[in-house]
């Protein structure tokens, strides 16, 4: 199974990104995507270091949301899923 994650473009420079997301800060590639029109603000889903796909930003908060809430449910062993 893989898992990528959306991050929100906070800069661009050549083929490589710098993302923010949960607070933190990392590197994307941008080659796998290079003919979308990216700019800061822009969210991309980043697996293993590459981003892999341009997101609507509805969809990537909204994915973001449904990570916070399953990172809570699994910190509070009282909840029953």
């Amino acid at each position: 199974m893989c898992l990528s994650i959306p991050a929100k473009i906070e800069k661009i420079d050549g083929e490589t990104a710098l993302c923010s997301v949960g607070g933190s800060t990392l590197q994307a590639h941008l080659e796998l995507i290079s003919d979308e029109q990216l700019k800061p603000g822009d969210y991309v889903l980043v697996h293993t270091g590459f981003a892999i796909q341009k997101l609507d930003e509805q969809e990537a908060l909204l994915t973001l949301q449904t990570f916070k809430e399953y990172y809570e449910l699994t910190e509070n062993p009282e909840i029953e899923i």
